[in-house]
Parts: C-alpha cells; sequence; structure tokens
C-alpha cells in the first residue's frame, strides 16, 4: 500500500499560469482533492488536464469534513488540499484540518507546496519598508474593529490586510480618521489579474480615488499602512 500524504498545495490568486511545476504533479498524482470550490478549482484543472477527483471542503463544511480526511488518509490515500486562491491555512480554511491531522495521524507525512499569496505579491511591489511588518488576515466585521483601527494607527510595524469590495469604502473611512496625513497607505488590487493596479498616498487621498471611481471598487484588495 502506497504511504499516505497530505499535501498542501497553493493555487494561482488570479492569472492561472503562476502554479508551480511541482503543484500541477502532486495535484495529478493524488488521489482526492479536497477543495473550497469545485469550480474554482475544476477550471485549474481542466486548463492543465489533471482528472483527479475532487470533493468540496470550505469554511462551513471544514469541521464536518474532518472524518472523511482522516479515513482517507488512514487508508494510505495522498490528499491535496488546495483552497480557491492562495495558501490553505491563510486567511483560508485548512488550519483546522491540518491540526486535526497532526493530531489524530501523527506518522502521516505532511508537506507544504509553496506558490502564490497575495500578501508576498502586495508586498513585495508597494515601494515601501517591511522589514516587519503584521499581518491581520481579513478584519472582523463588527466586534473590535473600531478599535483595531486604532491600533493599526498606533503600531511603529507595517500592517497588511485584506478587505473586500462591499467595505472598501468603510475601511478606508476608518484609516482616514485615524492615520495622520503623512502616513502612507498602499491598496494593491486584482493582483496578477488583468486590471491590477497599485494606489499609494495618504488615507485620504487613497480614499479619494476610491470614491471617484466607483469601477476601481471591485475586485480583491490588499492594504498595507506603512510604518510610522
Amino acid at each position: 500500500m502506497q504511504e499516505a500524504k497530505l499535501s498542501v498545495v497553493a493555487t494561482p490568486i488570479g492569472n492561472l499560469e503562476d502554479v508551480t511545476l511541482r503543484a500541477l504533479r502532486i495535484l495529478k498524482e493524488a488521489d482526492v482533492i479536497f477543495c473550497e470550490d469545485m469550480r474554482v478549482t475544476g477550471r485549474l484543472l481542466d486548463r492543465y488536464e489533471i482528472t483527479t477527483r475532487m470533493t468540496p471542503l470550505n469554511a462551513r463544511t471544514e469541521r464536518v469534513k474532518l472524518g472523511s480526511i482522516i479515513g482517507a488518509l488512514s487508508e494510505g490515500k495522498k490528499v491535496a488540499l488546495v483552497t480557491d486562491a492562495g495558501t490553505p491555512g491563510i486567511s483560508d480554511p485548512g488550519s483546522l484540518v491540518i491540526g486535526h491531522v497532526r493530531e489524530k495521524l501523527p506518522d502521516v507525512l505532511i508537506e507544504a507546496i509553496p506558490g502564490p499569496s497575495a500578501l508576498a505579491a502586495a508586498l513585495s511591489i508597494a515601494g515601501v519598508s517591511t522589514h516587519e511588518f503584521v499581518f491581520l488576515g481579513f478584519l472582523p466585521h463588527k466586534k473590535g474593529r473600531q478599535t483595531l483601527f486604532k491600533e493599526i494607527a498606533e503600531t511603529e510595524r507595517a500592517v497588511v490586510f485584506y478587505e473586500s469590495p462591499h467595505r472598501i469604502l468603510k475601511t478606508l473611512a476608518s484609516l482616514v480618521g485615524v492615520l495622520p496625513d503623512e502616513r502612507m497607505v498602499v491598496i494593491a488590487r486584482e493582483l496578477t489579474k488583468i486590471f491590477e493596479e497599485v494606489v499609494r498616498g495618504s488615507a485620504k487621498e487613497v480614499q479619494e480615488y476610491f470614491e471617484t471611481q466607483k469601477d476601481k471598487q471591485r475586485g480583491e484588495f490588499v492594504i498595507i499602512v506603512a510604518h510610522q
């Protein structure tokens, strides 16, 4: 019987050409791919003619799918874990699964198949010093949100977080309320996609840019608040 293995595979955040050769090989060799959305992962697999069986695992079903993953690994299967974009477990489902496997099947190999990351991509083209930074993932929708903005303003390190199109204007308004004009804000939008862009300036300048260009309020956002 083959040796069981759980491969945590990073997938493209937009451009499907960004997938690594190793990731493609692992996805081909896997017995099953647990994925956040079968339609999204299906597009990647179709592009590279990969026919491995998929089964869904998202934030709502991660806990109930633990038994399925443990069962597959217990049978000696090669299991791949992917999310819609980027790396599982980083602001995406995955950490619960990985922790459970480490606890229940400590002898099973868990390997990282690194690749695209919106965090690393944004930092690489922001043009600000990020030798030290704090990553917050997605901010809470309500509880503790305003307190967090105050903490962002007070920290001496760069702060990086993700934001969705429905809250981008509210987030910018909150940053305007706590940041001094000299504090640089950088927004990377639609990374690796056709409409990729980087907007830099004070919180107020960036807010005005997105308020006056409603078509730019769509997509996925990485926000970087430069250090003091």
